[in-house]
């Protein structure tokens, strides 16, 4: 054994591993190759980038810079695109009406999107729409990666780390910043690399084919435009017990809607969810108390309490009720109100999780959640592997989900004991 250190106390072989790892650090990616590409505010400097990005049909990078935390639409304010063609573009969308060239151009090649999903509304807002797509994180996902961040990703399949210190601003700010600018042009940087470095592996993993349909899902699956909110979806609502107390809730939170509309203003901007519920609570009580729960900015403004009075001075038979009963229940209340379905939702939980285990995916990805608990919800017994496939695929699994987990849904839920007949003595 050598006991030879060195003067950090390190042996040689660890001294030999830190240098390996050193050399594996990641290099910071702090300016795009090419410098950056000044902002496309311009229909001509536009359509001389798509003449220059048609010289090839390969794919195209694609990301979207949007205000949701400062706006109430969820417009793109900024969008990236790159090309091995073209370059990088900068396009401003409010400044420059997207043309058809560029509609046409992005709706004849593939794109290459971090997350698509939160990309695709705005885009598809302008009319750019993919005819297919390749998403970095969900690829990420399924290859089992421990951290699917674009930051991350870019990491481990390029040594490059990306700076991510933009991505909550302001993007509806005119003009932008350079920095801003240089955050998003690095966005789509090394986009193209870290597709083709992703798509070996999962053709090497023997994932590919999940991808595809994981990604054409991704691309024809609804997505929402604009805020889809609801009263009762507001943070703290479960401490409102009177109906009036809801209605009031109710009655703020539309007017809260209707002023971030006409304004474009993000709703919280206006009035935070627990303000709105802190001073519902309060409203039976009058205007006084109700005031008083209100932050002192807004005390001063009566359209506050004039909405919440319009809630609760409804007649008895339009104050809301509790929300109707869910189907299924909520899991949660399982383990003591449906103690079967608990049993048999702990059983295939554990099995989807060995599964995830073996086959390096994730276990939401491997089969959605609620998928999951309305099957067991929906399944006292089982039948055969085919059967389940079928109900999985109702249940709007994919064909690779319902063909991996069937089988493990059988197996779990045949595994149980026999629950007892009610008529035997």
């Amino acid at each position: 054994m050598n006991d030879t250190r060195y003067p950090d106390n390190s042996t040689p072989d660890e001294a030999e591993q830190a240098a390996d790892g050193a050399e594996r650090a990641a290099t910071p990616l702090t300016a795009p190759r090419d410098g950056l590409a000044p902002v496309i505010d311009r229909i001509q400097p536009l359509l001389a980038w798509c003449e220059k990005a048609a010289a090839d049909d390969g794919p195209i990078a694609v990301d979207a810079e949007r205000a949701s935390s400062y706006r109430y639409s969820n417009r793109a304010y900024l969008i990236q695109l790159r090309t091995h063609s073209a370059g990088t573009a900068l396009i401003d969308p409010v400044a420059c009406t997207v043309p058809p060239t560029l509609q046409k151009l992005m709706g004849g090649r593939e794109w290459v999107l971090h997350a698509a999903g939160q990309d695709l509304p705005s885009l598809a807002e302008l009319g750019l729409h993919p005819p297919c797509l390749f998403d970095t994180e969900l690829a990420a996902r399924l290859l089992g990666m421990d951290r699917v961040g674009l930051s991350a990703v870019v990491e481990d399949t390029l040594s490059l780390a990306l700076a991510k210190e933009h991505s909550a601003a302001d993007w509806s700010k005119r003009p932008l910043p350079e920095s801003w600018l240089t955050y998003a042009a690095l966005d789509v940087e090394v986009l193209l690399e870290v597709r083709d470095i992703l798509a070996g592996r999962l053709h090497e993993a023997g994932k590919a084919e999940w991808a595809r349909q994981e990604f054409e899902h991704e691309r024809t699956r609804e997505h929402p435009i604009g805020r889809q909110g609801r009263w009762r979806a507001m943070h703290g609502i479960g401490a409102l017990r009177s109906p009036r107390q809801m209605a009031a809730a109710r009655a703020m939170w539309e007017r809260r809607d209707e002023i971030a509309r006409r304004e474009d203003l993000s709703p919280h901007r206006i009035i935070r969810d627990r303000d709105i519920v802190t001073a519902a609570k309060e409203a039976p009580r009058g205007p006084e108390a109700f005031t008083r729960a209100l932050p002192a900015r807004l005390r001063k403004k009566d359209i506050w309490w004039q909405a919440a009075r319009s809630g609760i001075e409804l007649p008895a038979a339009h104050l809301p009720q509790r929300a109707e009963p869910s189907d299924p229940p909520p899991h949660k209340l399982w383990s003591k109100k449906h103690p079967e379905a608990w049993d048999r939702y702990r059983a295939v939980r554990e099995a989807v999780a060995e599964l995830s285990e073996r086959v390096q995916v994730p276990t939401e990805n491997l089969l959605q959640p609620a998928a999951l608990r309305q099957w067991v919800w929906e399944n006292e017994q089982t039948g055969d592997e085919a059967q389940v496939r079928e109900q999985l695929s109702a249940l709007g699994a994919r064909p690779w989900q319902a063909e991996l987990t069937a089988p493990v849904l059988v197996q779990a839920i045949r595994s149980l004991p026999l629950s007892p007949d009610p008529g035997d003595g």
